[in-house]
């Protein structure tokens, strides 16, 4: 393989760019809130590029591209799923939440809002939640390590093990000295970096296959089915596909932006700009695969990397459509895309063990300063877990990923949809809710009805049992009723 100079000097200078970014944030770093949630001062714009991309990871440029190449457009109802999912994680959600942990002692992580919100002396929502997030985003982080190995190994020609140091170094670098400012900002470069990808190169594929009705054409004369939006689909598949949308509620790196906006006021902007991002990034990656059948179909001597692995379809369409510099550009946007998802997720691990494990029950008089620096060994640690399970990309506990989104979902969505609309709603439903999620989703993933995705029964269940045991339950204090009303009453002012 002959290394691709232009391209590689593009991906070094995009690299020295974000870590730049992370010694700048480190000096805007005083405090522990800083560290985590950037002192709550996230305006509009970069808390609204910053949630797209830390939501869209590699699957955004690579996974549904690739889906669309290989089975056509009826892969779209994801993409419907997680864009109505979104829009009403913005609506109802983002707000709310925003104000409710600010009335709840100043809560900085989701562990620290339940506690607070349902006045758990106990710590066992806590707890809970700590290692469901602990154990599903180390998973998780080793997946966007190993994508990121594979990128560098293709684009350095190096072997899988230096490009997986490479490769994580470059993240970690920048999460472990800037914290969350630095990756908000370097969230809102990644984020341009990508829709600028996928506005581009849509245009020049739809171009290079002889125009849109010609583009067409070609792909209906390939198979019929390609353009047919329900393709075999059962209402079952359908509405599992719809239902990823549900997960939006539960991902604690995308809840812990709306936590970071400046106000509750910069919402609003906020998640216009943000779904106007991701509807026009969808729209890219689905007309890339889509397209590209065209292009492909037409050039058939140069389909055989795509035919043996669809998932590079955006690749090998910027490598033959564009300048290698400009080349270079268009797949410094997949590392954007995985470097932006695993930076967030190392500092919600790192806050979780910091903020929640360290400060509650090891050192509760630990200063900011302390808290910083054992924020930063926290991400040092998980990295070097993830790093420890992404050695093999073929072990079989990176097959974990798939429980996840779903987990997430299922365990915390519901608990923070009620918990910032229902009043009534009290620790033990909150704990009922937590742990039927989570245990839903894994036992139907393994014996249950496999049509349909486990989010969807996850979030039913969960649901049904935080409203039974808070109702049989007894009803949360005055104070939790008070602190409840007055952040309800302070969303409502403008």
């Amino acid at each position: 393989m002959i290394l691709n100079v232009p391209m590689v000097v593009t991906f070094i200078v995009y690299i020295v760019g974000m870590l730049m970014i992370g010694f700048i944030a480190y000096r805007s770093t005083k405090s522990f809130d800083d560290y985590i949630l950037g002192g709550r001062s996230l305006g509009s714009v970069v808390t609204a590029l910053s949630t797209g991309a830390s939501d869209m990871s590699g699957w955004l440029l690579m996974g549904l591209p690739g889906a669309i190449y290989l089975s056509g457009i009826s892969e779209i109802w994801i993409a419907v799923g997680l864009t109505i999912g979104a829009w009403l994680n913005w609506k109802i959600v983002a707000g709310r939440l925003r104000v409710q942990t600010e009335y709840h002692n100043n809560a900085l992580t989701l562990p620290d809002f339940f506690t607070n919100r349902f006045e758990d002396n106990s710590k066992v929502l806590l707890i809970v939640s700590v290692i469901i997030i602990l154990i599903f985003f180390t998973v998780y982080c080793s997946s966007g390590i190993v994508a990121g190995a594979r990128l560098f190994e293709s684009t350095f020609n190096i072997s899988y093990s230096s490009a997986l140091i490479i490769g994580a170094i470059t993240t970690i670098t920048y999460t472990l000295i800037g914290g969350f400012l630095a990756v908000s900002w370097t969230d809102t470069v990644q984020a341009s970096l990508m829709i600028f990808a996928l506005i581009l190169t849509p245009i020049m594929v739809i171009i290079a296959s002889g125009g849109l009705g010609n583009s067409i054409s070609v792909i209906e004369a390939k198979n019929l089915s390609n353009i047919d939006i329900i393709k075999g689909l059962s209402s079952i598949k359908i509405i599992s596909l719809l239902g990823w949308g549900l997960g939006y509620f539960g991902q604690p790196h995308i809840l812990a932006r709306f936590m970071a906006a400046k106000s509750h006021n910069s919402i609003s902007t906020a998640s216009k700009i943000s779904m106007t991002w991701m509807i026009l990034c969808l729209i890219g990656a689905i007309s890339v695969g889509f397209f590209g059948i065209a292009y492909f179909e037409n050039n058939p001597e140069q389909s055989s990397v795509v035919i043996e692995n669809s998932e590079r379809i955006f690749i090998e369409l910027a490598l033959l459509l564009f300048n290698p510099w400009i080349s270079g550009i268009l797949l410094s946007a997949i590392l954007a895309a995985i470097m932006s998802t695993l930076s967030c997720q190392l500092l919600v691990c790192s806050s979780a063990l910091t903020e929640d494990l360290y400060k509650n029950f090891l050192n509760k008089n630990a200063t900011q300063k302390q808290l910083v620096w054992i924020g930063r060994c926290m991400v040092l640690l998980i990295s070097v877990i993830a790093i420890a399970l992404a050695i093999n990309p073929n072990n079989l506990v990176l097959s974990l990923v798939s429980y996840a989104w779903a987990g997430f979902g299922a365990s915390f969505g519901p608990v923070v949809l009620f918990s910032v609309c229902w009043k009534r709603m009290n620790r033990n439903g909150a704990l009922a809710g937590m742990l039927v999620g989570v245990l839903t989703v894994l036992l139907w993933k393994k014996y249950g009805w496999n049509d349909l995705y486990e989010i969807i029964p996850g979030f039913v269940f969960a649901s049904v049992a935080i409203v039974i045991v808070s109702l049989i339950g007894e009803k949360p204090s005055n104070k939790i009723i008070e602190r409840f009303d007055l952040a309800t009453s302070k969303l409502h002012r403008k």
